[in-house]
């Protein structure tokens, strides 16, 4: 299973530099007295490989969620119990270990099930935010009419929560690049992530950088052509209210990629540096950030690192 997954998502290399995106749908298990299995997804190109349950061995002090290390392959690997988390009874057990890789981190989730792999475009994934999931970005509509939804999880925060000494907030006493953008211009930046957009915002404000947050890419775009106006009127470039656009690629309505192009095909935004934040890693990503149009590419989350490539791609672009 893990081989033959591995190959497939090779094949479909493509479809994270388009619209579009590869979701994996697995169950968990029943939620507490409902007795429907909700979908839930994560992204493929997050998902190493899929396997069969193997043995775990369990570690003494280890947080509640995690059932202990598998070893995959020599690697040893913390297995995360994710209807735990989430609040679901298996019915058919764990049978099901999803191999995972993002955010500079190798981790597995045990699932009750997988169920399939869809293509969706980033349209069809509507935010979740302030729907009361605090570990679910958004819901991803299946069919033509919205009466299929998969959960897709917020694994940036369920990391957080369940190793918070290896996935910790920004301390205020860390010490971050100096420099500066020009006077009077600001990062937009776009992540769907709450706690996402938290450690940036307080990463850049530890450098005295202003930051305009957004939930989405389409949020991003709407505020970006807003300020676009707003510049015009006062006879202002907008490259002197904007110095940056920073944004991640995992986003409901219009994804980071998308963004990206459009940005760097509209001549209103000519010269506005693009950098990619994201927690998706490797090769392939990168090569197709840099054919979306991105000035720079930077892994989630190191706050020194993201600090300075931001002032190195500002600089570089004036």
């Amino acid at each position: 299973m893990a081989s033959s997954f591995a190959s497939e998502k090779e094949k479909r290399g493509t479809a994270a530099s388009s619209s579009m995106f590869e979701l994996l749908l697995f169950r968990l298990g029943q939620p507490g007295d409902n007795s429907k299995h909700e979908l839930f997804g994560i992204n493929v190109f997050k998902v190493r490989e899929i396997m069969v349950m193997p043995e775990i061995t369990s570690v003494v002090n280890a947080s509640p969620n995690v059932m202990g290390i598998a070893n995959v392959r020599g690697q040893l690997i913390p297995v995360i119990n994710l209807p735990q988390i989430v609040g679901c009874t298996p019915a058919k057990g764990l049978g099901i270990l999803l191999v995972t890789e993002f955010s500079r981190t190798t981790q597995a989730f045990a699932v009750e099930e997988v169920v399939e792999i869809v293509r969706l475009d980033w349209k069809q994934a509507l935010s979740a935010e302030g729907t009361g999931g605090g570990l679910v970005t958004s819901l991803a509509r299946l069919d033509g009419d919205g009466s299929r939804l998969a959960q897709v999880l917020d694994v940036e925060q369920i990391l957080r929560d369940v190793f918070p000494d290896q996935h910790r907030s920004f301390s205020e006493d860390q010490v971050m690049p100096k420099g500066s953008i020009p006077p009077g211009s600001v990062i937009l930046a776009a992540d769907d992530s709450a706690v996402a957009r938290m450690m940036i915002e307080q990463a850049l404000k530890a450098m005295n950088l202003p930051v305009i947050m957004t939930k989405s890419g389409k949020e991003a775009w709407e505020r970006l052509a807003s300020m676009h106006a707003q510049a015009t009127s006062q006879g202002i470039p907008i490259r002197d209210r904007v110095a940056l656009v920073l944004t991640d690629l995992e986003m409901p309505e219009m994804d980071g990629f998308t963004l990206t192009r459009n940005i760097k095909d509209d001549p209103r935004f000519a010269g506005i540096p693009v950098m990619i934040h994201s927690s998706l890693s490797g090769t392939a990503t990168e090569n197709h950030a840099r054919t979306a149009g991105a000035d720079a590419y930077v892994g989630k989350f190191v706050a020194e690192e993201l600090g300075s490539k931001i002032l190195e791609v500002v600089a570089r672009s004036r």
